[in-house]
């Protein structure tokens, strides 16, 4: 980790959040778990550290988080396995801090369940931004907001509910709002720029991590995610959700991507 950083500064009111949050911090290095929690506890939230996996565990069985900031290089159990274990108590958001250039480590972050991840050194600042911008996708949608449906996917953005012929889906935060962008925008094609920028709310990213959340997305709502019907790759532009299920055209690139 590149040292050192600036001190902790207010957060700009704009991006306080409406309510306290619970965080907890997952990292063995005491200077980024003390710089990280500064930043988080000026902007509003109450925070919980744990400089293991075991620890971590621990910590949010005895208070359950908003969200988790995971450190991937744990001492005894990584980051991988924390995540898997905390995803089988409950849905949880989980932001991954990874070193920079470890792609693979970053894509089975994202595979076992991560909603984002900041590659280190980084901004603590930045590291606010996207902790801010997932909590506000994790709170219930303000106001009256219609269920979705198609294909026998149903989306209720108020409940965070989702389900498939009746049965409930256990989607992330990003494959829930993935799912529900493409049922508000049937027949239409979006390229990764397009959803990074719509589900994530960020015009800049690693476009890896909206491939890695389609893959997983399609897991579990098509009867075979191998050969995709409803949420189906356009070749050269994107993806395109098709609410009749329909094999995809060769032109369209099929089911690549």
């Amino acid at each position: 980790m590149q040292q050192p950083y600036e001190s902790p500064q207010p957060v700009p009111d704009e991006h306080r959040p409406p309510e306290t949050s619970r965080v907890l911090v997952v990292d063995d290095d005491p200077t980024v778990a003390e710089v990280v929690s500064g930043y988080l506890e000026r902007a509003g939230h109450t925070v919980d550290r744990a400089q293991d996996g075991p620890a971590a565990l621990a910590r949010a069985a005895a208070h359950w988080p908003d969200l988790v900031v995971l450190d991937l290089m744990l001492p005894g159990m990584d980051g991988l396995e924390v995540c898997r274990r905390m995803r089988d108590r409950g849905p949880v958001p989980v932001i991954m801090l990874t070193a920079r250039g470890d792609e693979d480590d970053r894509i089975l972050g994202l595979e076992v369940g991560a909603d984002d991840y900041v590659t280190k050194p980084f901004s603590p600042r930045e590291l606010v931004l996207r902790v801010e911008s997932v909590l506000r996708r994790a709170r219930p949608a303000a106001g009256v907001r219609p269920a979705l449906g198609a294909a026998g996917l149903t989306v209720d953005p108020a409940a965070r509910r989702a389900t498939k012929d009746g049965i409930e889906l256990a989607l992330t935060l990003r494959e829930f709002d993935l799912l529900a962008f493409f049922l508000r925008h049937p027949g239409q094609a979006f390229g990764r720029e397009d959803l990074m920028r719509e589900v994530w709310g960020w015009d800049f990213g690693d476009l890896s991590t909206v491939t890695v959340h389609v893959r997983r997305l399609r897991g579990k709502v098509e009867d075979d995610p191998a050969r995709p019907r409803l949420i189906q790759t356009v070749w050269g532009v994107g993806y395109r959700f098709d609410p009749a299920g329909r094999e995809a055209r060769e032109d369209d690139g099929g089911s690549r991507g």
